[in-house]
């Protein structure tokens, strides 16, 4: 797909904080035989990146507004337009030297995403999307949701609360009513990466509460425009407001829904 120059800027923005992050990501390994500097280690690789997306992103326009997970928010002269950027979505993963972790970039314009970037540097996977110009997986591949109409062949993806969240109890129940109706649930620990999957059709739906606007911005868009529904767990949330998010190609999309919904 041949996109806008903003487009442009957020792919040429992923890649160079990707190139980084697997910089460090390859000592990460080194680190794992000693109990000491590994999530400090990780820390500052996760800052470097966003310093990098910073330079990039707002070096290129500089009037944007910024909202990233490290870095907090900066007003911009241009109150319509921000990034929403998160440069590593799946850090427990990258901190244990697991490969699925990506770098994820959203452009707002008045309060809607208008493009995505979710980029998986460990695979070479660049997953893309524009409002109204559909989703694309590098640079030729057009992304759609799965087609599965049964329940009982649909694989699911959500992500588990660590101890310190309070939606655990919610998920256990979620989790006992799904999987007597599915193929199965994958928990892989990037949210991201789960929303550009539904979109690619390697997952036909996921949920999750309790996440954070730049976990989902950019992969929200990329799940509509392959072609998925996408509300909140509960009926009339908005996700990028609640962070909590369900989704799944448009034939199951109802079933999954009442499933997780029902009292």
């Amino acid at each position: 797909m041949q996109g806008s120059a903003n487009l442009n800027i957020m792919i040429k923005a992923a890649r160079k904080a990707g190139r980084s992050l697997v910089k460090d990501f390859r000592e990460v390994e080194n680190l794992q035989v000693s109990m000491k500097g590994a999530g400090d280690f990780v820390s500052r690789a996760d800052i470097a990146a966003e310093n990098i997306l910073k330079e990039e992103l707002l070096g290129a326009r500089p009037n944007y507004g910024w909202l990233g997970e490290e870095g907090g928010e900066i007003e911009g002269a241009d109150p319509t337009r921000r990034w929403i950027v998160d440069p590593l979505d799946g850090t427990t993963n990258f901190l244990h030297g697991m490969p699925h972790w990506a770098v994820s970039i959203a452009l707002e314009h008045k309060g809607k995403i208008v493009s995505a970037v979710v980029f998986d540097p460990a695979k070479d996977e660049m997953f893309y999307a524009e409002k109204g110009a559909g989703a694309w997986l590098n640079d030729s591949k057009r992304l759609r949701v799965s087609g599965r109409t049964a329940m009982i062949e649909a694989v699911f993806a959500t992500g588990v609360p660590f101890a310190a969240k309070r939606t655990l109890p919610a998920t256990l129940k979620d989790l006992a009513r799904l999987m007597p109706e599915c193929a199965g649930v994958r928990r892989w620990g990037a949210a991201a990466l789960d929303l550009a999957y539904v979109a690619a059709g390697r997952y036909d739906g996921y949920w999750e509460r309790e996440l954070n606007i730049w976990d989902i911005a950019a992969g929200s868009l990329i799940v509509t425009e392959a072609g998925g529904l996408l509300e909140g767990v509960r009926e009339g949330q908005d996700p990028l407001e609640t962070g909590s998010i369900l989704c799944a190609n448009n034939e199951l999309f109802s079933r999954f829904a009442k499933t997780l919904r029902e009292v």
